[in-house]
């Protein structure tokens, strides 16, 4: 007989826990007998399933089609008007959380880039003849610089500092605005054209236009965040000092962010000069900046899907409750409220992490 310890053990089945650290898998410990994990197991295959099935490029191509459509299943004027509306201000939200969500920069100034849009092409098309399509490199050109101008000596700072210095440039956006008589003082500029109707209607016109643009800057935006540069973005957004020292150039990243919120920020402006008419230096106070903000958070820092599900929220709720009179913004932050209590990490937060190999699983263990 041979003894019991010099048996081989190459045979023996390799335990539950092995294996589920094997994969990369949580393993549930607990006394025997008892039902480990079973309604916590099914809640997050549920929601797993919700945010691949959300996340699908299908489902946001059917989203594109509908919001494409909308002009046949509902023209109305109201309906047209509040879904431009609703567009632009997914373009902010969209590149608020470049900054915010991507790059985790607190910036509370965001309107300062939506007002540089709205003047730069209010001024070309109104002062000199320009058409407002022809403003929009110009626009870009104006917010890049203004995110130099403040993002080039602000953005080693970190935190509440930065978020302090941000509301500074934006009030200072503003009142400047209020200020000069070139940019019409108080009284704002009015008479801006719209891109054209091409045959349509005006209004459904700059609805198509506005749409094709937003759709677009989505899909950029989510490229952004999926490709090298938004890897970077997140790593700073961790931990900027463990991003630093396996050689990320934390400045570079963050300017590069900053830069490209800020050009976001300046094409909605052109929008919404061309879907007003008219802007005066109200129509870009704080309020947008928090809202936009709030629009970011709601939805899920760093998901795109979540920002777009935010911004339409934001944006759209308090028309929904109108028929509540006085007591319709009560209501709505008290909405907010519940929210932001049962779900703090947004409606649709972005996923962490690398996803699970099936293959590896398959096999029950390492390939």
């Amino acid at each position: 007989m041979m003894n019991d310890e010099s048996t081989p053990r190459t045979m023996e089945a390799p335990s539950a826990y092995v294996r589920a650290v094997e994969e990369r898998a949580p393993a549930n410990v607990a006394p025997a007998g008892s039902k480990v994990g079973t309604f916590t197991d099914r809640r997050a295959a549920l929601a797993e399933t919700a945010s691949g099935l959300l996340a699908s490029r299908w489902l946001a191509l059917g989203l594109a089609a509908v919001t494409l459509a909308l002009p046949y299943l509902n023209s109305s004027t109201y309906v047209i008007q509040i879904a431009i509306d609703a567009l632009i201000f997914i373009m902010l939200a969209v590149g608020l959380n470049i900054v915010v969500g991507y790059c985790g920069l607190l910036d509370l100034g965001y309107a300062a880039f939506f007002a540089i849009g709205a003047y730069v092409s209010g001024l070309l098309s109104t002062r000199y003849g320009w058409p407002l399509l022809a403003t929009i490199p110009v626009v870009v050109a104006a917010a890049v610089i203004g995110g130099l101008v403040i993002g080039g000596p602000t953005l080693r700072l970190r935190s509440d500092y930065l978020a302090i210095v941000t509301l500074g440039f934006g009030e200072i956006i503003r009142i400047t605005a209020n200020n000069l008589d070139f940019t019409g003082g108080p009284n704002g500029l009015y008479g801006i054209p719209d891109f054209g109707a091409f045959g349509l209607r005006a209004d459904v016109a700059l609805y198509w236009i506005t749409a094709v643009i937003v759709i677009v800057a989505v899909l950029f935006s989510s490229r952004l965040g999926r490709g090298r540069i938004g890897r970077a973005w997140r790593f700073v957004r961790e931990d900027e000092d463990a991003a630093e020292a396996m050689g990320i150039h934390t400045y570079k990243v963050k300017f590069a962010a900053y830069i490209a919120g800020a050009i976001f920020g300046g094409i909605a402006g052109v929008l919404f000069a061309a879907h007003q008419t008219a802007i005066s230096p109200p129509s870009f106070n704080f309020l947008w900046s928090a809202l936009i903000l709030m629009a970011v958070v709601l939805g899920g820092m760093g998901s795109v899907p979540g920002v777009v599900v935010g911004a339409l929220v934001i944006s759209l709720l308090p028309e929904l409750l109108r028929g509540a009179e006085n007591w319709r913004y009560l209501v709505f932050g008290l909405l907010l409220i519940v929210v932001m209590i049962f779900r703090p990490q947004g409606l649709l937060p972005s996923r962490t992490g690398e996803p699970r190999r099936r293959g590896r699983q398959s096999q029950g263990g390492r390939p």
